[in-house]
């Protein structure tokens, strides 16, 4: 390469799609996403989305879930048949039936507007590092009927494997790491979302409530996760099965 010469150098910078309509939302959201050292780009349209991920898988995902094509909960649901991409939910729907929807259709996080935009690009950059963390353990936990794989990302109970989104497996993986002691809620949120988050706790108990439905538990008497009123959680630590 000669003095002078324009370098010709990929852009390293996480690429962020934005999937919003509203340009006057969109563009200096996305300018701030910009300065907050991502590579942002943006789809106005649910179509325009999937083709944008099908030609460049980008890093994480910023849905809006009022597009003028469809709604964002069928594209989020596309999205996650594509890929394994982190995708946080923008939306003005802040109804505890919408963020379990939501969530059971494999959204990592859920915002409410109006949001900061600094929020915001904390919660990329946790979910980023907890994704691409080349720490992550690669152990297996057998509990009862109960199997987890971590590498692989897996979970089955009694055979049949579990369709768990991201966060609601790294909650039972954290659990199941020290099984039959209580995991603190302070602690559940530190590790599983971020020792920065500054949301409402109660996304944990959205979190636990859709895990404990998919282990098929009936809330008052949990064969798995047992809650331990005012300090956080813990896992059976023996065959459920068992007196």
């Amino acid at each position: 390469m000669f003095p002078g010469e324009p370098t010709s150098e990929p852009d390293q910078r996480p690429l962020v799609l934005l999937v919003e309509d509203e340009a006057s939302i969109a563009e200096p959201f996305a300018s701030a996403l910009a300065r907050g050292g991502f590579r942002p780009l943006i789809a106005g349209t649910a179509a325009a989305a999937l083709e944008l991920v099908r030609a460049e898988p980008p890093d994480a995902v910023l849905l809006d879930l009022t597009l003028p094509d469809g709604d964002g909960l069928e594209l989020c649901r596309e999205l996650r048949r594509l890929s394994d991409v982190p995708i946080i939910m923008l939306t003005a729907r802040g109804t505890v039936t919408d963020r379990v929807l939501g969530l059971e259709l494999g959204a990592d996080d859920y915002v409410v507007k109006p949001f900061a935009p600094g929020e915001v690009i904390s919660r990329i950059r946790a979910v980023l590092r907890r994704t691409r963390d080349p720490r992550r353990p690669t152990a297996t936990h057998a509990l009862g009927e109960l199997r987890l794989d971590i590498g692989a990302r897996r979970a089955w109970r009694a055979g049949e494997e579990l369709k768990l989104t991201r966060k609601e497996f790294d909650l039972l993986a954290r659990l199941a790491a020290e099984p039959g002691r209580v995991v603190s809620r302070e602690t559940l949120m530190s590790d599983v979302w971020d020792e920065n988050w500054f949301g409402s706790t109660k996304t944990l108990d959205v979190h636990i409530a859709s895990l404990r439905r998919k282990l098929g538990e009936s809330p008052d008497t949990p064969r798995y996760i047992e809650t331990v009123r005012g300090v956080g959680f813990r896992i059976a630590g023996q065959d459920p099965q068992e007196p």
